[in-house]
């Protein structure tokens, strides 16, 4: 591969902090598996032989003694941890390993998990030279109840307004619903070249990059620019149709917020690589463009690309599995449809389970799990070494690792975290229990949070 993988793997899951009270996100467990451990089966298996991992000192740890990464993960992994209780965002955790980074990049985040080929994304990257390449997805609903939420009002998702061009590739205009408080206004420069814009609301941004190494370069010089999402793709996505693009310094009629980037961001930068490509080659590609009869629009002869150097693209999923796992619901939807991305055993083989224990297909029994006689397993997730007791009913459930699970119990619906006793007797329903928290025996409780 000739793009350097990075895997951002230090964010503290502030969408979902009942989940990561006591667990990082990034080892949070899904199908039994450390949440990080699917976008790096998803980088082994497309040929990856070395990946940067940007995390925490905490979740380093728990790495080197996870089986599941010890086992599975045959890439070389460098990993780079970065201050837990620093206010990093993803560029600036790009900014500090910009002296590892000798090529192109492949970001990830550690939240992913999809069966994308993702030779689309890295496709549309080469052949256009673009950029940026991104990955989006059209957005899910959620159908499953939420634990603890009974009675809450659903906070609306702010929408993003995507621009594509009519292929559906070329990403022309990217903004947040938050921005549009005095509608949507679309640049002449952009009209011009792309009269066609097809608006997309319903995308959702899976949080997968192609970059040129010039970007990291240029996140190196401009220190304001903190969030890879946030900030620095919608500004890609803008300067692409500066009038200024060409000249040493680009300013923006739509960046005057006292935002003191320096904007540097050219295609002569001083250095040995361009964001384009090494110089010696840049004559020959411009030749072949104006020479060439295919370019990337209809409707007129102009020459490939409008003329435009700075090139950023999309691909959208249409079918297959994207998630991102950044909330209790899409935690709970993950659990559920990942492990259908493998063929594996539903019991593992060190699991000991009763021959009177009435298990679904479509549960999932974790390493040293107990489960005792008269027990229903239906629709969910055991974790490793927990302990079912007799006459336990479990139904829609994520149990997670080291649970104790005491007689008579019935649990439907619920999220039952690490190392939790859950009493004898205790009716749950749509609850979520804390790391290490006891429900008390013969307790009953319903769509509640019990965390602390």
């Amino acid at each position: 591969m000739e793009l350097q993988a990075v895997l951002m793997a230090a964010g503290g899951g502030s969408r979902m902090t009942d989940l990561t009270y006591n667990t990082p996100k990034p080892m949070l467990p899904v199908g039994n598996k450390p949440l990080m451990w699917y976008p790096l089966n998803l980088l082994e298996r497309v040929g990856f032989e070395e990946v940067i991992v940007i995390t925490t000192k905490e979740v380093q740890k728990m790495m080197a003694t996870d089986p599941k990464m010890k086992i599975d993960v045959k890439m070389k992994l460098d990993v780079v941890c970065i201050q837990e209780d620093g206010d990093m965002g993803t560029a600036d955790a790009l900014r500090h390993i910009q002296q590892k980074i000798k090529t192109d990049v492949l970001v990830v985040s550690c939240d992913l998990i999809t069966d994308v080929a993702l030779h689309e994304v890295v496709d549309l990257f080469r052949a256009h030279n673009a950029t940026l390449a991104m990955l989006m997805s059209n957005a899910h609903e959620f159908t499953e109840t939420v634990p603890g939420q009974k009675g809450k009002k659903k906070t609306a998702e702010q929408r993003d307004f995507v621009g594509v061009d009519q292929s559906g590739k070329r990403l022309l205009f990217m903004a947040n619903e938050a921005d549009l408080e005095d509608g949507l206004s679309i640049r002449k420069s952009i009209m011009r070249k792309h009269p066609r814009m097809h608006i997309k609301t319903g995308l959702v941004d899976a949080h997968l990059y192609c970059l040129k190494k010039a970007v990291v370069d240029f996140l190196a010089d401009n220190k304001s620019i903190s969030s890879i999402r946030g900030e620095l793709v919608p500004y890609l996505v803008r300067k692409q149709f500066s009038k200024t693009t060409n000249s040493p310094k680009i300013k923006d009629d739509a960046e005057n917020q006292n935002q003191k980037t320096n904007d540097n961001f050219t295609y002569s930068n001083q250095r040995d690589n361009t964001i384009l490509q090494p110089q010696q080659y840049e004559p020959l590609l411009q030749l072949a463009q104006e020479r060439s009869c295919w370019n990337d629009h209809r409707g007129d002869m102009s020459e490939a690309y409008h003329g435009g150097k700075l090139r950023c693209y999309v691909h959208i999923i249409d079918q297959g599995l994207c998630c991102r796992v950044n909330t209790l619901a899409a935690y709970i939807e993950a659990n559920r449809l990942a492990p259908k991305l493998f063929e594996e055993p539903a019991v593992h083989p060190s699991a000991v389970i009763s021959e009177r224990c009435q298990m679904g297909s479509d549960s999932i029994i974790g390493a040293l799990c107990q489960v005792a006689d008269k027990t229903s397993i239906k629709r969910s997730t055991l974790g490793n070494s927990t302990t079912v007791k007799e006459k336990v009913k479990v139904t829609n459930s994520i149990i997670m690792h080291g649970v104790t699970i005491e007689e008579g119990c019935n649990i439907q619906g619920s999220v039952i975290c690490s190392n939790a006793v859950i009493g004898r007797g205790a009716d749950l329903k749509y609850c979520l229990v804390g790391n290490g928290q006891r429900i008390e025996p013969e307790g009953e409780v319903h769509s509640h949070k019990h965390t602390k």
